[in-house]
């Protein structure tokens, strides 16, 4: 047995804690917060207001920024910045879903490092550090509290890719399962089957060791109990602290596992149509893992269990059970992708996400690539 596992996050797990973000930010320094958010949703559920009146109280300043908005965009992310340095912030609050996180960490990361991001995406240039960072997640999905990724898309080339380095590892992650509870039902099917494929493509990945497995595990089981029982309504306070744990845990283990083919193959449609994540991912993960689960018997049969399957020969079926269990069957024609659009995405699949790819049990070639989107029309 051969793996290391580092994952240094402070993460404070609680409901009600969202009211001492500001003693926590004020316990990493800096005279001013910047608040990254979104362009609604906070400020209709009131938790904007909450976190300024909790940053006031401790003695720290604030600027928001705003602007973010679902796949955030590279340009968005020089904005914040630009707001960020005209500001004096030497701290970096990201408030929301996964899109807002994301944005506060490149946000953090870019008012450090100059140039274009999409160099350090690719691996041109090394980063120097990032302002600190502090997370208050509002959706149980993407776990960008848990790792040290960022995913950005240039509006450019539609590339949708992860800015991926330490150095945007959240100095505190605060999850309080009581801001979740806004999410309206279409969203939180959606998020959640994100939490479920980050633990399902790092639980069957290459990259993945004793530590994740168990990780991604516990990840699933609690989705596959209740997420259902959440979105048919009969779900309470210890449902949503299950469903929030598990999103984190999935954010945990693909910092350290990393994503597959599901993803891989996600980000094109999402960065080419603006497609919503965990809708893209419903699509493409049952054929997806029809082609994959005999690689690794074992493990698919466990993922099937879990769902109320028996065996790794129906997994697939298992987890569109589960999709339908939470209203979230659909296809890529649904979304808006065509035919048209196949060949643009497979090209651009094999260009940025070929290390997803290699990450699944089994590695797609182009050809299988295109087949398994146009299945999913």
């Amino acid at each position: 047995m051969d793996f290391s596992y580092h994952m240094p996050a402070d993460l404070r797990f609680g409901r009600g804690l969202a009211d001492k973000i500001g003693d926590i930010c004020k316990e990493i320094g800096g005279e001013k917060v910047l608040v990254v958010t979104g362009t609604g949703s906070t400020k209709r559920s009131g938790l904007l207001d909450r976190v300024l009146v909790s940053l006031k109280a401790a003695g720290l300043g604030a600027a928001v920024f705003d602007k973010v908005t679902q796949n955030p965009l590279t340009t968005t992310v020089y904005e914040g910045v630009e707001l960020a340095k005209a500001e004096g912030c030497g701290v970096i609050l990201g408030v929301g879903g996964g899109s807002i996180m994301d944005a506060a960490k490149a946000i953090a990361f870019c008012t450090v490092n100059a140039g274009d991001v999409s160099d350090y995406i690719f691996g041109k240039k090394q980063g120097a550090g990032a302002l600190p960072i502090v997370l208050l997640p509002t959706t149980c999905g993407t776990g960008s509290e848990g790792n040290q990724i960022a995913v950005l898309t240039n509006p450019e080339t539609k590339d949708k890719k992860a800015l991926y380095t330490m150095q945007v590892m959240p100095r505190v992650s605060v999850i309080d399962p009581d801001v979740m509870t806004t999410m309206p039902k279409s969203v939180l099917s959606s998020v959640g089957f994100d939490a479920f494929t980050h633990s399902l493509e790092a639980y069957t990945s290459k990259k993945a060791n004793p530590i994740t497995d168990a990780q991604a595990l516990l990840g699933m089981q609690l989705l596959a109990d209740d997420l259902p029982k959440l979105v048919s309504g009969e779900g309470g306070a210890a449902e949503w602290e299950a469903v929030s744990l598990a999103a984190t845990l999935g954010g945990m283990v693909i910092g350290a596992a990393g994503v597959s083919a599901a993803h891989g193959m996600e980000h094109p449609a999402s960065g080419l149509k603006n497609i919503v994540h965990g809708r893209g991912l419903a699509a493409l993960t049952p054929p997806i893992v029809e082609r994959l689960a005999t690689a690794d018997p074992e493990k698919f049969a466990r993922v099937s269990v879990l769902l109320g399957g028996s065996g790794a020969e129906d997994c697939a079926d298992s987890i569109r059970r589960f999709l339908k269990a939470i209203d979230l069957s659909v296809k890529l024609g649904d979304l808006g992708i065509t035919a048209e659009d196949v060949p643009w995405m497979t090209e651009n699949c094999m260009k940025i996400s070929i290390g997803n790819l290699k990450n699944a049990p089994v590695t797609f070639s182009r050809e299988e690539v295109e087949q398994i989107y146009r299945e999913a029309l």
